[in-house]
């Protein structure tokens, strides 16, 4: 099939993040479902507030921003606040700390198959 479409997604609770009681994500689209050779996975992850959500990238990820604040702090110390509109790019191996006062919600697309 040329295409996929999953109605109303971003309403659709996703599952907890390993170890996180506050942050969620998950895949809703994977060109590794139709048997690419070099997939892309999209989906979407929330933060509510709580303990900060650290993750280390295995892959690429583009990350756009479509719901509250988060601030993103990388391994270096470098921050922003993410809001609504923002898009953000994440490199292979980068170790990223999201925290909210509120709650986040975003879209990503990663160079990777389905998890």
């Amino acid at each position: 099939m040329p295409f996929a479409h999953k109605p109303q997604a971003a309403s659709k609770k996703q599952p907890a993040m390993d170890g996180s009681t506050n942050a969620f994500g998950g895949d809703v689209v994977s060109t590794g479902d139709v048997g690419s050779s070099n997939p892309i996975s999209a989906g979407f992850f929330r933060i509510e507030k709580g303990d900060p959500c650290v993750f280390t990238y295995e892959f690429d990820e583009a990350k756009y921003f479509t719901e509250g604040q988060c601030q993103v702090e990388d391994e270096t110390g470098a921050k922003v606040i993410a809001k609504a509109g923002d898009v953000m790019l994440f490199t292979k191996g980068s170790t990223i700390s999201f925290s909210t006062d509120t709650y986040a919600l975003a879209f990503f697309c990663d160079q990777r198959a389905k998890l």
